[in-house]
């Protein structure tokens, strides 16, 4: 099966890091190291406010957010639209400052893919195993840097 990976944009350009040569084959390594493959992706790059619309129209939610991830299918085989909001990932990396704007892109991207193959953040234990997941995506991600 052949992955399908897209990247869109709403009302932002795509950040000029985003290769789109390199990441669609960083994601399948990284879905297929947890056993699950891709079948079609599409990652939208958006405004704060898009994606805020979204969270408030599709989820009842009124506050801004860095990702929204729409499943069509999960587990071992997944499929999913993922709203990224640039403007929160950049306001991330600076508050945070743990990393620069395209690791904390990386970080949100393998977030998203992450959540399609099952792992979740609704409490500490499950967040910690996120986050340990989200790392070790970014470790799969310097596997392509030359």
């Amino acid at each position: 099966m052949t992955a399908e990976i897209e990247f869109h944009a709403e009302d932002v350009d795509i950040p000029d890091y985003i290769e789109q040569a390199t990441i669609p084959n960083w994601l399948e390594k990284t879905a297929s190291h947890y056993g699950a493959t891709i079948s079609s992706l599409n990652y939208i790059f958006c405004s704060d406010e898009y994606l805020l619309e979204i969270n408030q129209t599709y989820l009842d939610h009124n506050y801004y957010t860095d990702i929204i991830t729409f499943p069509f299918k999960q587990g071992k085989v997944v499929e999913g639209d993922i709203f990224i909001s640039v403007d929160r990932v950049k306001e991330n990396a600076a508050e945070f400052s743990a990393a620069d704007e395209k690791s904390e892109m990386l970080r949100v991207m393998a977030h998203g893919l992450l959540h399609l193959i099952g792992f979740t953040d609704k409490d500490e234990e499950a967040e910690a195993k996120m986050r340990s997941a989200e790392n070790k995506a970014l470790e799969i991600f310097a596997d392509f840097i030359p």
